[in-house]
């Protein structure tokens, strides 16, 4: 038997983590430097995948200040970025957690659309809109994450 003769290319996974303040400005702060590490792992500022990123990164986290707010507790940004080449996608995780479990967004295919003259609701609209896949997932401790995909083309 022998080995493939394909090599599979050296694949660095990066990975950023940090937590911020249950607040609005922890959440213009959480996508100002989530941009700054896309772009450091070469996810260029006003590309596709960054823009789609930016707008991601903004609404999860502005709900986790808003509707998944604990007072004293912060909510959790984790990117994760697996580089691809031209025969494989590299993937882009955006993770946002926060510690509270009864205020849970509706997951995929459950969103409704808000009516006309609403002030709110269409935050989990874009993430769905945008994401290449997403979901909605407990967590240890108490609390939730939501977790948004994007497939990266090269």
């Amino acid at each position: 038997m022998e080995a493939p003769t394909k090599t599979q290319p050296n694949v660095t996974v990066r990975v950023f983590k940090r937590q911020f303040a249950s607040n609005p400005r922890g959440a213009r702060l959480a996508r100002r430097i989530g941009l700054h590490r896309l772009h450091a792992w070469g996810i260029p500022y006003l590309s596709d995948a960054s823009e789609s990123a930016a707008l991601i990164i903004g609404e999860l986290t502005a709900n986790a200040a808003t509707h998944g707010r604990v007072p004293g507790r912060d909510f959790e940004l984790c990117l994760t970025h697996t580089p691809g080449d031209r025969e494989i996608l590299g993937v882009l995780r955006i993770e946002v957690s926060d510690t509270r479990t009864e205020c849970r967004p509706p997951g995929p295919g459950e969103i409704a659309v808000p009516e006309d003259g609403d002030d709110s609701g269409r935050g989990m609209l874009i993430v769905d809109a945008l994401a290449d896949r997403w979901a909605v997932i407990d967590r240890e401790p108490p609390g939730k994450t939501v977790r948004a995909e994007l497939d990266l083309l090269y």
